[in-house]
């Protein structure tokens, strides 16, 4: 069970991964031993399973982030998942209930260029038969 300073831990870290132990240990009044061996007990629990930093695509020349929706034959379904993960332009996929079947976010440099994903390597997938993009215009909240 996580205690409030656990929870505050990981807040913090939240906020910025990069955030020092003893920075974290002046915020909770505890040492930076203390918060050391939270944040180790903390990633031995598997509940901080990694670290990260935010990049603007934008930046790097990618302009298109899609989120698509799949709809495949159900014997195929899995296949087909486990396929879209091998796409290198696809940074997500998840099965879903809902509307689609398959869930996905695409990030490429244009909308030609999503498009000839789509159509040359998603529709190529056997049993995929629905592809139902949605083209992110503004993100205004990622708190991912």
């Amino acid at each position: 069970m996580l205690d409030k300073k656990d929870l505050k831990i990981i807040e913090i870290l939240k906020g910025d991964s990069r955030t020092a132990f003893t920075e974290i240990a002046k915020i909770l009044g505890v040492s930076e031993a203390t918060v050391r061996k939270r944040v180790k007990n903390l990633e031995d629990k598997k509940v901080i399973t990694g670290y990260s930093i935010k990049v603007d695509r934008s930046k790097l020349g990618y302009n298109t982030v899609a989120y698509v929706g799949l709809d495949v034959e159900p014997s195929m379904f899995l296949d087909a998942a486990r396929k879209m993960t091998e796409i290198e332009e696809v940074k997500y996929v998840a099965t879903a209930t809902g509307d689609h079947m398959i869930m996905t976010e695409i990030i490429t440099k244009d909308g030609k260029e999503l498009m000839k994903i789509i159509s040359e390597k998603i529709g190529k997938i056997k049993g995929v038969h629905r592809i139902c993009p949605a083209i992110i215009l503004e993100v205004l909240k990622d708190e991912c």
